[in-house]
Formats: C-alpha cells, structure tokens, sequence
C-alpha cells in the first residue's frame, strides 16, 4: 500500500458468474470429471475472477478467497487436522480426502457443519483432537504465486485468524484453548513466514470472532498471538479483518502489533464509528473501512458513505484509509448484468459483488477529484430516489394489519401438555412414529417439468398433471416403506424460500442472483424489496390432493417467517422485526386456508431461527423474544387438537433451547447425526416436554448408514427423552438426495424405528 487512498476487496464470490465452480465439483463428484480436468478448470474459473478484479482498478485484490469447498476446510487440512476415522497419516491431504471430509463416504460420515457467524453460509467445523498440526501445504503461498504468475497480480493473501479458527472448530473444551494456541502457533507463524520469503507486502488476516463478546482472558491470548507474529514476521503487514458487527474491545484490538485494522461500518450500528470519535485512531495503522455493504443487495446511498468517511477524516487521515466491503463479497451473488426481466427502477436499486466493487471505486474517485465523479454520483442518487418512492415500499393496507396485531395475544389456546393427549386420541399414532422433513428427490425430469412450465412449453393442466403424478409416486413409496406421517414431496418447489416468495406481495426474483450456501450447494434468495402482504392460498392443491390418495396423516408444509426473512435479501429502509411480522402475518392465513381444507398436521420450518442469533450477547434475548412471536403470529390460531410441527437444522441448538420451547411448537426434528448427539446431552441437563424428533442420518451426505448406526442414535436418545413424545425423522429435506440412496435410507430408518418400539415393549413387559 502507498501513502494514498486505496480501495481494496476482501473476497469474491467462488462460484463463477454461471456457476461453473459448481458444475465442476458435481461432476467431480458424479465420476464425470477428472480430478486433473477439475483442477484446470476451477484454474481457469479462479484466473478470471482475479482478472475481473484488476480490471475494476481494486488496488489490494485477495487471493486464498477461492476454494474447492470451503475456507475453514482449507485451513484445517493445511494444518493436518484430519479425524483419524479418514485413514489420513501425513503430508499433503488428498483432494478425495479433502472432499470426503466435507460430503462423507461409504466409510466415514462427513464433517460436522454449521452457520458461519450469522449469515446463511456453512462451513466445515475443524475436529481438533490428538493431532499434531504441521503445515502440510501453504495454500496462501500458492494462492500469491498463482495470482503472479497468471494474473500479473501482487496479491494479498487471505487467511482466517488462528484465534477464530480454534473458536470455531471442535474437540476440546474453552480451557484447553490457550495450549491449542500454544501448539498451532508456530504453525501458523511458519506459514508467514513463508509468505514473508516469497516478498508478500500484505496478509488480510480475519478475525470476525473479534466482534463477539470477549473476556480479559480472551483479549490477552489474542494479543499473546500477534505480539508472536509480529516478532516473528517484522517485515510482514498484517490488516487484522473483522466484520458482521462492532468490535467491543476496540481500545485493546487497535493496539495490537498489526500495520492495520478493518472495521465494519455497515453492520455495527454506528458504534465503531462512537469508539473512533472516543479514542482516536492509532498513528501508525492503516485503517480499513468497511463502507459497501458484503451482505445485501442494494445499491448503497453514496453521500451517505462520502460523509462517513469525511467524518472518519478527522481521526484518521485519507492516505491511510482502506476503502472496503464490509466483508467477503461471498455472502452476495456476481453480477446484475443477467438481471433484464426486473423492473428497470428495482434493477437500478441493486449491486451485486462486481456492481460494489464499481461503487468502492467510484467513492474513492468521488475523494480523489469530486468534480469528475460528480455525473456518476447524481445518477446512483436518482436511481435511489426512483426505487424509495415505489408505492408497493408504503403500503397503508400492511402498515395498518401489523399495527392491529401489535397488542394481540400470540397463543395457543391449550398449554402443550393439554392438547397432546387431545391430539394423540385424534391422530391414534404408534410409538417413536416416523416421518420425514419435507422434500423427496427431485429428479432431472422434475426439474425439466417445472421449466417447460416457466417457459410457457407446458400450460397449467400438462403441469399441475405432472405434479400429481409426482405426489402420487411419493405417497405410494411412503406408504410402502412404513412411514406414518406423510409428505406430499414438494416436486413443485425450487426453493423452501423462493416458494413462498413467488406467491407473496413485496418479492422479486433474480434470474442469476445465486449465492453459495455451503459446498456446491448455491441458492438464489428472493429479493423482499416492498412491503409483503398474503393474497391466495399458497400450498392448499397440493396438500389437499395429498391427503386424498392416503389413510394416513399428511403434513402441510410451509417455511417459517423468521426463515423466509434470513433466507431472503432483505429490504434495509424497515427493521427486521418488522419485515418479520409482516411475513409471519401472511402465512397466519395460509395456516388457517390449509386448517380449512382440512391439513390439520402443519409443519413450519424454522431452520434459520439461530442464523439470525446476533453476534452480541446483550441482544440475542430481545431477538429471540419478536423471532418467537413471530413464530406463534403464524402458528396460534389453530385448534387445539391440530398438530404444529417445526425444523431446524445444523446450527448451536444449546444456545437457543429455552427459545425452541418459546415456538410451543406439538414436534420439532431436530439434527443431530454430524454433531454426533451433543444435543442429546444438553437434553440430557435441562430436558424437553414437547414432541421431539433427532434426525438419525445426514442428508447432506450421498452415504447411507445401516440400521444399527441410526438404532445407535435412537437409544442414545432414549436415554434422556420420553418415548411418548419421540419422532424419529432424517435430519432435513431430501431434495439434493438420489433416489435409491432415499429409499434404502428411509428403510433403515423405518427397520431402526420398528426394532425400538420392540426393545421399550420388551423393556414394558
């Protein structure tokens, strides 16, 4: 970095602007696609995004941003940190090995994964055992060369903090934290100092645990780090990374033996800026400005973000500020240019990840000579201007409905251990009953059902007759493996958000806004860019139709309000507890259509209900309190002897338990396979009085575990769960799954269920 004003990007979105990286890895995976011709291409897709970004005029471009899976993946097999049950000895990780880890194999379950921060990515948690790390490969290195040598490109490598990569990982407990540092540091110290040999000026170093609530203790193992580092790289400038939120201990954090700091301006609620005013900026740090915001959609309002910077002006000085992103670019798709079916005027309201890097580059030439960027700044106005005064952003009709439920009652009419036995008589169900999430597998020629349709190739009959006879065959599989309660399948959905989304008020949808969620596995969030109000039932036909073909119960399935909201691009002129009401008031009435109709098993999945946990402790309860109500908004209104339903998946389950008794829900499923049934243990100390279901096998992994692993997870569950109260269940939807690979899942499952009700008879007798 000179002594000028530099604009630099903290990470691109991996999966190409048509998502090539993902086709590459599946048909990797399919056997379609050699492991030399994936490499060259994923090559290939990487050098093209560095390219892009040179071409932007980014000054500091990031290299180590790109992966074959994930980043936290990356750095556990660069340290060796293996899990013994993938028969790894030592050197370099084998990319079957790499992948294995992440998806699972015939031999070993995947790696646990979970939210990363409180966004919708996933990430790979690192098992950090009895290993002893060595560097078995310096991916940053070879990220530096790699940009070099095929981009012309003086890089700065990216790296996740060693402090925030043993926070998040696995396998020991908060006292053992200290001598885990002990023992990677020189590790991590060796992989600087190879960068340092090779000439590298700058390493982003991100640390976004920083922003979470940090002890003493905590502070002084993170400065016992970087005192190490700086002694050990003295030529080596270190940015220290943080996002998502403000940094509390900002006095000791811009203290720390690094040449900068990057904040975020954006997501910290104006208290970075407070500490900044307070205590000044350090002399001889760069600081980096998280202006453009890395997580939403939206094109940002640019005098705001010149007046945020003139005011940081006055405790720091231009020439050593980093104009930035908020964070990683990954969390937003690549580009609006596919974008021509939106309305022109919300079309001009967003900016994708190339979209924002154009904005940071014209903020810091509207710095630079204002008189210049001056046409460019008062057409970005204007186009903002056009988008706030759209009439479907101030409807009265919504404003109005939320302000009569404000002071409403929120509540079933019978506490849970009322109307269980009202509806155990109804329903007459065995014991531990079996059902699924949701979704069954949706094949190629489903897909290409629904896209005939889309396309106006299919009219409505030809594609509602499609459908029927793709529920029929679900009902017919259930039926004949054994389940109890039933799905209709939801062939018709591409998405649990986008779904309802299409058939709500105050929603648009991108062609090519895909976003990466975890592995290859990208989804296209709605765009919730007006106020969202109910207009027709939305999932009644198809749970109906159900219902007709089967003796047995059918569930109705809808996607919770605090879900819909997380999973969605958000609009950021209201707050989220009010974009929430409003979701969670629209699908009061798609809940009371399909009570109607006479869907008297509802199942409203909340899987995100712990992505939107804030990242601060003082403000998770007044979270968790409106997420919940929220919830009971949309659920409450049923009678006694309906059952409600919810799921939630692959997040920290102990943090929000006395929440998931707040939803009232009858049944929750719950996973629990790749976190191995530490959620049984936590049960095991505080218990739970609703119906419950543990998923007893992972979805996300193409392997089927037999009978005696899930009978394994069952009993385990049985030890601290009343049988009465059991469901037994896989852990999510069953979409990304084959069709084979369901059906002899679902049997073991069905087989493991029948031979636990036998062991608690015998057990009875």
């Amino acid at each position: 970095m000179g002594e000028t004003l530099t604009i630099s990007n903290l990470g691109y979105p991996r999966i190409g602007s048509n998502r090539e990286w993902k086709k590459a890895l599946e048909a990797h995976w399919a056997g379609k696609l050699e492991e030399a011709a994936l490499v060259k291409e994923l090559a290939r897709i990487r050098q093209e995004q560095l390219a892009l970004q040179k071409d932007k005029g980014i000054d500091l471009i990031p290299v180590n941003d790109f992966t074959y899976y994930d980043h936290m993946l990356d750095m556990a097999v660069m340290f060796g940190i293996v899990p013994e049950r993938f028969g790894y000895t030592s050197g370099r990780v084998p990319l079957s090995t790499y992948f294995a880890m992440a998806r699972g194999s015939s031999e070993a379950p995947a790696c646990e994964m979970t939210k990363w921060f409180n966004t919708n990515y996933h990430y790979i948690v690192p098992e950090i055992g009895e290993q002893t790390p060595s560097l078995t490969e310096n991916k940053p290195l070879e990220a530096y060369r790699f940009a070099k040598e095929r981009a012309g490109i003086d890089g700065m490598p990216v790296v996740v903090g060693l402090y925030t990569f043993l926070k998040l990982s696995k396998g020991f407990g908060e006292k053992e934290l200290g001598p885990k540092v002990e023992q990677f540091l020189p590790v991590y110290v060796q992989m600087l100092k190879e960068l340092e040999q090779d000439g590298v000026a700058w390493v982003q170093i991100d640390e976004p645990v920083l922003v979470m609530d940090m002890s003493d203790a905590d502070i002084e193992l993170v400065t016992r780090i970087y005192q190490e580092i700086a002694q050990a790289v003295p030529s080596l400038s270190i940015m220290l990374q943080t996002y998502f939120e403000a940094i509390d201990r900002y006095e000791q954090v811009v203290q720390l033996p690094v040449q900068g700091i990057g904040l975020d301006f954006v997501h910290d609620s104006g208290a970075n800026l407070q500490a900044i005013a307070k205590h000044g900026f350090p002399q001889d740090k760069r600081l980096g400005v998280g202006l453009i915001d890395g997580r939403n959609i939206w094109r940002a309002d640019l005098d705001s973000k010149l007046e945020l910077v003139n005011t940081l002006a006055q405790s720091v000085p231009y020439a050593r500020m980093v104009l930035q992103p908020s964070c990683s670019l990954l969390h937003v798709p690549v580009s609006t240019q596919a974008e021509e079916k939106l309305d022109p005027v919300i079309r001009e309201a967003l900016a994708f990840a190339n979209e924002k890097l154009d904005e940071l580059k014209l903020l810091g030439s509207a710095l630079r000579e204002p008189a210049a960027a001056a046409g460019e700044l008062e057409a970005s106005r204007n186009s903002l201007a056009r988008f706030r005064a759209l009439p479907q952003r101030n409807r009265q009709d919504v404003a109005s409905q939320q302000a009569q439920w404000a002071q409403q009652r929120d509540q079933r009419g019978l506490a849970f251990a009322e109307r269980q036995p009202l509806q155990q008589e109804k329903w007459q169900l065995p014991q531990l009953p079996t059902t699924t999430i949701g979704s069954f597998p949706q094949t190629k020629e489903v897909r290409q059902a629904r896209l005939r349709w889309r396309r106006g190739e299919w009219d409505q009959h030809e594609y509602e007759s499609f459908m029927q006879e793709q529920i029929a065959a679900c009902m017919r599989l259930q039926e004949e493996l054994g389940l109890d309660v039933l799905v209709h399948g939801e062939f018709e959905r591409t998405d649990m958000v986008e779904f309802f989304g299409e058939k709500l008020d105050g929603f648009v949808f991108t062609q090519n806004g895909w976003v990466q969620s975890y592995g290859s596995r990208c989804v296209k969030p709605p765009v919730i860019y007006g106020d969202v109000a109910f207009r027709e039932p939305m999932t009644v036909k198809e749970s109906v139709y159900a219902k007709s073909l089967t003796a047995k119960p059918v569930k109705g399935m809808l996607t919770g309000p605090i879900t819909i909201l997380c999973w969605s691009f958000v609009r950021d002129d209201q707050s989220r507890e009010q974009v929430t009401n409003q979701i969670a008031l629209a699908l009061r009435e798609e809940v009371a259509a399909l009570e109607e109709a006479g869907i008297e098993m509802i199942q409203v999945d909340e899987p995100a209900l712990r992505e939107g946990f804030p990242l601060k402790e003082r403000d998770r309860e007044p979270y968790l309190d409106w997420a919940t109500r929220a919830f009971r908004i949309a659920t409450s209104s049923v009678k006694d002897t309906t059952q409600i339903h919810t799921h939630m998946c692959y997040c920290e389950f102990h943090d929000i338990l006395h929440a998931i008794r707040a939803l009232d829900a009858d049944v929750i499923s719950i996973e629990t396979s790749r976190s191995h049934g530490e959620l049984i243990d936590k049960l095991d100390g505080e218990g739970y009085d609703n119906g419950i279901g543990l998923g007893v096998y992972d979805i996300h992994s193409p392997r089927v575990p037999d009978v005696t692993e899930m009978a394994a997870i069952i009993e385990q569950a049985l030890q601290v769960l009343d049988p009465a109260l059991f469901w037994i269940n896989p852990d999510c939807g069953l979409k990304t799954r084959g069709i084979a690979e369901t059906k002899a899942a679902l049997a073991n499952m069905v087989e493991a269920a029948r031979q636990a009700r036998g062991t608690l008879q015998t057990v009875s007798v």
